[in-house]
């Protein structure tokens, strides 16, 4: 198993696997098989919280793991729905969508309340659902970036879904409202038992400035994480860091020095080791987006993004596109080459 890994990783094999990150491993709270027990269980989490954290846990190939690896898919609003499956139009119909997770071993898959609620009565007992609360449509013109609410707390909890999701864009003008109503929609979703899981995704023209991007930057995502976790959120789902430094480059918010000398550095593993800190030191688990399909190299873009996530300390990847645009046979293999990696018992923390 490793040495297909380390053919897909290539050139940055040694870097990826033999990379000692900044801060210790021994300050992480890592995944494990007991991961609910040991961390959830002395929060304010109900039972019927845990109970459904745990369904998630030991569903699919990562079964017992303390890793997740689940399949969204809610480009269908955020993408259009043509743009999304014009490259394989059998996900138009949403069973296809439940069945690509369950072949691909997935923890559980995440969709829109219509996705899921048109199958619900056939599947929500064969795999964990997860419930996507808002999205940011594009009928707007000009297209305009805000997540609305497409679906209630309380029909996700009637389809019997484990778990509900939503998404904020933080450093956006209407980040404010986005925060008031994802905290109190989590409130409800805990109070009736459901898990949380919160893209905590970053949205303002100025953190794109003409060298870099900083919407991918471990500090801005890293405090998102932060705010994240501060609403409750079970688990974060955040785009794999690319760059650093984004608060001194744009002069705003407060930063010091040590983020960038002492708790961290440009590895990669260093970058999402931060993100890592930010979900209170693991107790919120990370989990990594898979990104775009880009092809031919997905495969091994997916294989990547996975050895970052485990080694430095994350709890597995939410990989859509990467999957879905392709033959499902296809799309089945690169979800069990992500779940492959978690399964690997020589990647390790770093």
């Amino acid at each position: 198993m490793l040495k297909e890994i380390e053919l897909h990783l290539g050139k940055e094999a040694e870097s990826l696997l033999k990379h000692n990150c900044k801060v210790s491993k021994e300050m992480i709270h890592h995944p494990g098989p007991e991961f609910v027990d040991r961390i959830f269980g002395p929060s304010d989490r109900s039972p019927r919280v845990l109970r459904n954290l745990q369904a998630m846990f030991e569903h699919g190939r990562l079964k017992n793991t303390g890793y997740l690896s689940i399949l969204p898919v809610d480009q269908g609003i955020e993408h259009t729905a043509g743009a999304s499956f014009a490259a394989n139009p059998l996900y138009f119909d949403p069973e296809n969508i439940v069945k690509l997770a369950i072949e691909g071993g997935c923890n559980a898959v995440a969709s829109t309340l219509g996705v899921l609620g048109s199958v619900a009565r056939k599947y929500a007992h064969k795999i964990p659902f997860l419930v996507k609360l808002n999205h940011n449509e594009l009928m707007t013109y000009p297209n305009k970036y805000d997540q609305v609410l497409f679906a209630s707390v309380r029909q996700a909890y009637d389809m019997g879904a484990v778990a509900v999701g939503a998404t904020v864009y933080f450093g956006s003008p209407e980040s404010d409202r986005q925060i008031v109503e994802i905290s109190h929609a989590f409130q409800l979703a805990h109070e009736l038992g459901m898990a949380t899981v919160l893209w905590c995704y970053l949205r303002n023209g100025a953190f794109k400035t003409h060298d870099k991007d900083y919407h991918v930057a471990a500090d801005l995502t890293g405090q998102a994480n932060h705010l994240g976790v501060t609403m409750q959120a079970d688990i974060i789902k955040q785009k794999l860091p690319e760059n650093n430094g984004g608060f001194t480059a744009l002069k705003f918010a407060k930063s010091d020095p040590k983020m960038y000398s002492e708790l961290c550095s440009d590895h990669p593993i260093d970058l999402t080791r931060y993100q890592v800190m930010n979900c209170y030191m693991g107790r919120a688990g990370l989990i990594n987006s898979g990104g775009a399909s880009s092809g031919a190299h997905d495969l091994s873009e997916a294989v990547r993004t996975a050895v970052i996530n485990k080694r430095a300390g994350g709890m597995g990847l939410i990989s859509g596109r990467k999957a879905f645009q392709r033959p499902m046979k296809e799309g089945i293999s690169l979800l069990h080459a992500i779940q492959d990696v978690y399964l690997c018992p020589d990647i390790t923390l770093a």
